[in-house]
């Protein structure tokens, strides 16, 4: 993370229901302009975690400061943005209501809310109800009060939860802007695919414990989970390639070989050496569903 501005900082935070830990030491650190994802079976203790950073939930042991303030405190609320999977609103308010109303709670003037309005693209809904939005644009709603104050961490707990594929982008590019900002976003999701490029680090709860924390090649080197080499085969040749490599025939004329990563460059060079058999070799390393499946079981340590 090199010299980041730390705006939240976890220190062995620890969250007892009796006599269980939900949450169990965990340390963490997010820098300013940072997007790290949360990750965690349900029951893993991410909501209570990010309830802990919001001041919902008692820190129990260890401590958490949100850009050097204590969690709960004016302070340390003001710093803070939150957005969680559920967004409420009142139905009866226009979008442009609620949102100026948030604005004014934050000392903002309206027009800052108006602009935020038509960046999230719901500048031609303003004037209507919020009882009438889709699921999509309440999320977008809740999105621009969270964009309200510049605020310096905001927390997003599964944002994307039922928005359309073209929803999430959208969602993500004002994520994006958000953190080019300077904020830094915590942000919990069970859609993996759509994180690997969008986050800076993953961050992975098993059983209220921290066991993974990384950028996704740093997690992939940790792991050291089979790639995967892809081999197009000349249309006649398939059979011959599979053979040669002893890789296994897929659909059509694709063969697939699994290495370990100290073997890749050998095993490409292997294909290569098919010369004219071979039409194509594509590389695919473990993806992050595959990282989460790893670090989320119970004998790795």
């Amino acid at each position: 993370m090199g010299h980041r501005e730390m705006s939240l900082i976890v220190d062995k935070a620890t969250r007892r229901y009796g006599t269980v830990e939900t949450v169990s030491a965990v340390s963490l650190r997010v820098g300013a302009g940072e997007r790290v994802a949360l990750l965690g079976h349900n029951g893993a203790g991410k909501t209570t975690l990010m309830k802990m950073i919001l001041g919902l939930n008692p820190v129990d042991a260890g401590r958490i400061e949100v850009f050097g303030h204590a969690p709960g405190t004016r302070a340390g609320r003001a710093a803070c943005a939150y957005l969680p999977e559920n967004v409420a609103f009142h139905s009866s308010l226009t979008g442009r209501e609620q949102l100026r109303l948030y604005a004014r709670l934050k000392g903002e003037a309206a027009r800052a809310a108006d602009g935020l309005l038509e960046r999230v693209g719901l500048a031609d809904a303003a004037n209507r109800r919020i009882g009438t939005y889709s699921k999509g644009m309440r999320q977008r709603l809740g999105l621009a009060q969270a964009m309200l104050g510049r605020p310096k961490l905001t927390v997003l707990d599964e944002p994307t939860s039922g928005l359309d594929p073209i929803s999430r982008r959208d969602f993500y590019a004002l994520v994006d802007e958000l953190a080019e900002r300077g904020a830094a976003v915590l942000l919990s999701s069970h859609a993996l695919t759509e994180l690997e490029a969008r986050t800076d680090r993953i961050a992975i709860l098993r059983d209220g414990h921290l066991v993974a924390d990384a950028a996704l090649d740093a997690l992939r080197a940790q792991a050291g989970l089979p790639i995967r080499l892809t081999v197009r085969a000349r249309a006649d040749a398939v059979e011959e390639v599979a053979g040669r490599l002893g890789g296994t025939r897929l659909n059509g004329r694709s063969v697939e070989l699994a290495c370990a990563p100290a073997e890749k460059m050998d095993r490409i060079g292997d294909a290569a050496a098919l010369g004219a058999l071979v039409d194509d070799i594509d590389v695919v390393p473990p993806s992050l569903e595959d990282l989460y499946r790893h670090f989320s079981r119970r004998d790795v340590p």
